[in-house]
């Protein structure tokens, strides 16, 4: 009790008694123009514009002396010469054990209609900077996710951050869900950035379920949002994923998609004035990304606690090579890829294995279990590059045993990899049938 007593008054006094004002002076595409004392006008500040309708904002910029604000909410009632309420200091959100089952906005205030929020003691900065790489842990041992393609194939740590890399409608949503209900963590925390409004209410009451629901936190910024409000939506999941951490509990963290972040990061440095670069992304995209996916991973050396994460990427017309996939895939710890093919062929959910890499998966796996995988793999693999040869009739059965092997261990492995959304395979079982498969 007498820490707590501390550290509140350690806060009170740290407390800014002062407080700044300025004007709006113009307006700049989706920014506002806002005047006011150097001294509150720093990057990332909050302001209130207040008018017929109070507007909130986060200071993006600068154009001389005066704060480019890019507005959380719509801009329709603003007019010049508004009174501008300017917030010192990086905003900060308070999460609790009493937030697992709802559901919050980027804000962190409660969207779901059942009532207010039970606020912790502790702040934690929505913003706040990756923990250093030499204060950081080593990642752990393998988190069992129940997904028999993943488990095996694509093997996670705790603490490790994956992407999972598929084009519009091949099944990642489905996917993340089937993780969030299986996934052997204490906590999933889940961000849906740049959602159809449409889809939430059914990801959550539908693919999510009670059972996955009543251990997470969800964090929504839809697509009719604003460019601030998707942009800020990933870091308070984050925000939220490192209370838990800090609290001892293994997180497992589901951020849909990266893809959109980005593009809200391009919608605001195009606006304040960045020139477009790759494929029309601003430069503050490629040094926003890593901040934001270093944030996941082990906690600090000899504490407990780890954020296990999946960033998802929407793919552009099915190129995995576009710039925002290219960028994620050198930062993380491996990716997995979800391909189209795959998905008309009926087998859900529609991961490749061969191109599908987590690079900590030897260290996850025995010796016994990787020379399983290596065996699947090849006969995968062998099977793909005969697999025309095959359909037109022009591989006669005999000529190359291997072949012979990998055709026939075919189907087989493909049952093994379709799984439907309720089912749960633990690590142990899915090798038991790997084992059978290859037999």
């Amino acid at each position: 009790m007498a820490s707590v007593l501390s550290r509140l008054a350690n806060e009170i006094e740290a407390l800014d008694p002062r407080r700044f004002e300025g004007r709006v002076t113009g307006l700049s595409g989706a920014l506002i123009e806002v005047s006011g004392p150097i001294e509150a006008l720093a990057l990332g500040a909050r302001a209130t514009i207040h008018g017929a309708h109070r507007s909130v904002g986060e200071i993006v910029g600068f154009r001389g002396d005066r704060a480019l604000i890019a507005p959380f909410d719509p801009i329709e009632a603003i007019r010049p010469g508004a009174r501008v309420s300017l917030e010192g200091g990086a905003p900060s959100v308070r999460p609790s054990r009493g937030w697992l089952g709802r559901i919050v906005n980027c804000f962190g205030q409660p969207v779901d209609g059942e009532g207010p929020l039970p606020q912790g003691l502790k702040p934690h900065l929505v913003r706040s900077p990756p923990i250093s790489a030499h204060e950081r842990g080593r990642v752990g041992g393998r988190l069992d996710v129940g997904v028999r393609a993943i488990n095996m194939f694509a093997a996670l740590c705790r603490g490790q951050r994956m992407g999972v890399f598929s084009g519009s409608g091949v099944g990642k949503s489905v996917l993340m869900s089937m993780l969030a209900r299986g996934a052997g963590a204490d906590v999933i925390v889940i961000g849906l950035v740049g959602e159809r409004g449409r889809e939430v209410k059914e990801f959550i009451e539908d693919t999510l379920g009670d059972a996955g629901r009543r251990r997470s936190v969800v964090v929504v910024a839809t697509s009719d949002e604003s460019a601030a409000r998707r942009r800020l939506a990933p870091h308070m999941a984050c925000a939220v994923a490192e209370h838990f951490r800090d609290e001892g509990l293994d997180v497992l963290l589901l951020v849909d998609s990266v893809t959109r972040f980005a593009m809200a990061q391009r919608e605001i440095g195009l606006s304040v004035g960045e020139p477009p670069t790759t494929k029309g992304y601003t430069p503050s995209v490629f040094s926003e990304l890593p901040k934001l996916l270093e944030r996941a991973g082990p906690g600090r050396e000899n504490e407990y606690g780890s954020i296990t994460a999946l960033f998802t990427v929407l793919v552009d017309g099915d190129d995995h090579n576009e710039p925002i996939a290219d960028a994620v895939r050198g930062i993380l710890d491996g990716h997995i890829v979800m391909e189209r093919a795959i998905a008309e062929r009926g087998r859900y959910p529609a991961i490749n294995v061969l191109k599908s890499i987590s690079r900590l998966m030897p260290m996850c796996h025995t010796a016994e279990e990787n020379a399983l995988v290596q065996r699947a793999r090849t006969s995968l693999s062998l099977y793909g590059e005969m697999e025309e040869l095959i359909r037109i009739g022009a591989y006669k059965p005999g000529a190359d045993a291997e072949v012979d092997e990998a055709v026939r261990l075919r189907p087989a492995i493909d049952a093994l990899l379709k799984q439907d959304r309720n089912e749960r395979t633990s690590i142990k079982d899915g090798f038991a049938m790997l084992a059978e498969a290859l037999s």
